[in-house]
């Protein structure tokens, strides 16, 4: 049996009708850039998240981007963030003008560790960027509270985690901003590249809906600098199409972490994902951790079973970043997860006959390893 580690084609023919019309609908309006069906997925996602406003964009990356612009954020400024997430979290803070300061994780979590904040605060501090990684959120009511006490904004990084709650409160309504991805293979996932901000700032809102406008308050009038960072109409009506879908699909996710779990619970070798108490997860990635890396993937590839890795580099020991000048040892949780993330299939699609599939063929792997070292 042949699982892939994402299949977008099985998602696309479930909703096939409702795609090809939302796309026909666009078509034959030539609304193409920004227009009705941007305005109308942003009000549909706005209240999906409880927030007030969302803001349609071009990806992720803009998205935090024109979070930082919006807060005035820039040259002399740093920002925290997550050692373990990916580049965009600090290209974004380094394209701002701004500098990223790193902090470690929780093992359990794979967040951002608020036990840590306090020691990376200066004088120079403006922001903090949680990243919600993998689905589930980070600790959040420390982390507000840090931030409060200091006068710091946050953003929270919520590209993986689409529909994610903490204690009841979706991802992307306790900060004073949020970030979406809605990259193709993200939880809701169009079919390019966009991202989205939500808030409840109207002031703020309004801000990053003219800079990622070209600073324009109507058409040719520049109020600001700004950037093309615009979300186009065919992803805000296919975006629109999918929102009516993501809880079905999260709940599909749930029920696929639950059966990998229940299935590979006692088996040794391998170190599972854990669900904190606070959160809904919403398995973006479903990354176990295991010793021997590169030799399970290898084994269970042969076996039809294809993995990732999510990330294998840790940003500080990346050479966008070697500026730093921090070197390995400087954030142990999160390069010891760097080493050793094995991300399994997982998407709504995935059956469960291909999830006992994965779990037999882990099993197999592990044992024949164990055999071998004996």
């Amino acid at each position: 049996m042949r699982v892939p580690f994402l299949d977008l084609k099985a998602q696309y023919e479930s909703i096939s009708d409702e795609v090809n019309e939302a796309i026909q609908n666009v078509i034959s309006k030539t609304a193409f850039a920004g227009g009705p069906f941007v305005s109308a997925f942003e009000e549909s996602f706005a209240a999906y998240c409880n927030t007030n406003h969302a803001i349609g964009c071009s990806s992720g990356t803009s998205a935090l981007w024109l979070a930082l612009s919006a807060l005035d954020v820039g040259p002399g400024d740093e920002v925290i963030t997550a050692a373990n997430t990916f580049i965009a979290t600090a290209e974004a803070i380094s394209f701002a003008g701004a500098t990223p300061v790193f902090i470690d994780i929780d093992e359990s979590t794979h967040n951002m560790d608020p036990s840590l904040l306090e020691a990376a605060i200066t004088d120079k501090t403006k922001a903090i960027i949680p990243v919600h990684l993998f689905g589930q959120m980070a600790d959040m009511d420390p982390i507000m509270e840090i931030a409060r006490r200091h006068n710091l904004f946050v953003i929270e990084d919520a590209s993986q985690a689409h529909g994610a709650e903490y204690h009841g409160k979706r991802a992307g309504s306790i900060g004073d901003i949020g970030c979406f991805s809605f990259y193709p293979g993200k939880n809701l996932g169009a079919y390019g590249e966009a991202g989205g901000i939500v808030t409840d700032n109207p002031e703020w809102a309004a801000r990053m809906k003219m800079i990622r406008d070209h600073g324009q308050s109507k058409k040719y009038h520049h109020e600001i600098i700004g950037w093309n960072a615009r979300m186009d109409g065919l992803q805000g009506a296919i975006l629109d199409v999918k929102l009516r879908h993501i809880e079905s699909w999260t709940e599909s996710r749930r029920a696929n972490a639950r059966r990998y779990c229940d299935l590979l619970k006692d088996v040794e070798g391998i170190l599972l994902p854990a669900e904190a108490d606070y959160a809904r997860h919403v398995y973006h990635i479903f990354a176990i951790r295991t010793a021997d890396r590169d030799y399970l993937m290898s084994q269970l590839a042969e076996k039809e079973v294809f993995c990732g890795i999510h990330y294998p580099i840790p940003l500080h020991l990346q050479n966008a970043y070697n500026n730093m000048g921090l070197s390995k040892g400087a954030f142990p949780i999160t390069e010891a997860c760097a080493e050793s993330y094995v991300s399994l299939p997982m998407f709504a699609e995935l059956t469960e006959e291909q999830v006992a599939h994965v779990a037999t063929s882990l099993k197999e792997v592990l044992s024949a390893s164990a055999v071998e070292a004996e």
